[in-house]
């Protein structure tokens, strides 16, 4: 590093980039300093769309293909949120340039390419971690406290659900129903949250089983087989904890968390993207049941939790405060492995999701029998 910023480069013109491109610049310790596309004009509308909103005082350099950024002496780390089925060697290779590595999530086809993915970023001493923007803001560190504190008692049962409405086009035309490019389909891209959500709850103890259904399939055109557009999965831990999730293509917009303990219950109804505010919330419920001979009165006892955190594009955003931990991160150069094994471990849990799918939805051990 020779400077007290991060020098980003941007592996993809793909639209969530646009989303991180902003959070770069609101860090406060990083900047961007070039896009790769399949083509330099690809990479540079990208940037000037990109300017027009967000500009940083160095115009970034567009550069024809991945290989010349990677070459780049001038960047320290890169952003991949190009398709799922072709990250692998682009994450590799950037790690093999010693570009520290964010990567968007599910992050690999399965465990073994994850896992690689990690040995080569830990051989080269750079970061890998995914971006789940979410664990990084006020709000999951709050609502872990609270587990961890007994605010519910002990925790029994963990809920989540996140999906949208895509129509016809979408699920027919989508890159996301592309067996090839993306063959988890809705559970790789919205399941990803409601397993990682989950194992924040659960304090990331591996469940001893899982089971997963396919209950809706999507295919895109000119596709070879279908992927995942309706999911539901249950996760066994020890203890006496279960946790279930459902994801959709087809529901319409929803991110609900539930975490039910023997002395209340804690939700969240905006779970993954905070809906508009200036504030994110949580509300824990503890009603009760009053009884008077023939008169049964349920009694509503909620109270709202407030973290001081925007809904996005603020400085204190989670995505702005995903880009500054990776940012500080890549500048100290103390690397955190946890980040990394974090998303490894939310990609095994999902391939046991697809393993007991292919199964017929048969509860499984999480690690496959050596």
């Amino acid at each position: 590093m020779t400077s007290a910023q991060c020098r980003w480069g941007i592996l993809s013109s793909a639209n969530i980039a646009r989303k991180n491109w902003k959070a770069i610049g609101l860090s406060g310790n990083g900047i961007v300093r070039g896009v790769s596309s399949r083509s330099a004009d690809r990479a540079r509308q990208f940037i000037d769309d990109c300017q027009r909103e967000a500009p940083f005082e160095v115009v970034p350099e567009a550069f024809d293909g991945h290989e010349a950024l990677l070459a780049c002496a001038d960047i320290d780390a890169v952003y991949v949120p190009m398709p799922t089925g072709s990250r692998k060697e682009w994450v590799i290779a950037a790690a093999e340039a010693k570009k520290h590595v964010l990567i968007e999530k599910p992050v690999a086809v399965n465990a073994a390419d994850a896992e690689a993915m990690r040995d080569a970023c830990d051989a080269n001493g750079v970061q890998l971690m995914d971006g789940v923007m979410f664990d990084h803001g006020k709000r999951i560190h709050a609502v872990s406290e609270r587990v961890r504190s007994a605010a519910l008692g002990q925790l029994r049962r963990i809920q989540t659900h996140f999906s949208f409405t895509g129509d016809s086009e979408f699920q027919s035309a989508n890159i996301r129903t592309d067996s090839v490019l993306e063959p988890h389909g809705c559970l790789g891209d919205l399941g990803w949250y409601c397993i990682r959500f989950i194992l924040w709850a659960s304090g990331f103890r591996d469940p001893l089983e899982v089971s997963g259904r396919t209950l809706t399939p999507l295919s895109r055109d000119g596709s070879d087989d279908w992927v995942p557009g309706e999911f539901a999965g249950e996760l066994v831990f020890d203890g006496g904890l279960t946790a279930g999730f459902f994801c959709s293509f087809c529901t319409a917009n929803q991110q609900l968390a539930t975490l039910s303990g023997d002395s209340g219950y804690l939700t969240i109804d905006d779970f993954v993207l905070p809906l508009y505010d200036s504030k994110t919330e949580y509300q824990i419920h503890r009603h009760e049941l009053q009884i008077d001979n023939c008169q049964w009165n349920f009694r509503r006892r909620s109270e709202t939790f407030q973290c001081d955190e925007y809904h996005s594009g603020e400085s204190n955003a989670q995505e702005v405060e995903m880009m500054r931990t990776f940012n500080q991160i890549a500048i100290s150069g103390t690397l955190d492995r946890g980040l990394a094994d974090r998303a490894v471990q939310t990609q095994r849990i999902l391939d046991a999701c697809r393993r007991s799918d292919s199964m017929g939805g048969q509860r499984i051990p999480l690690r496959e029998p050596s």
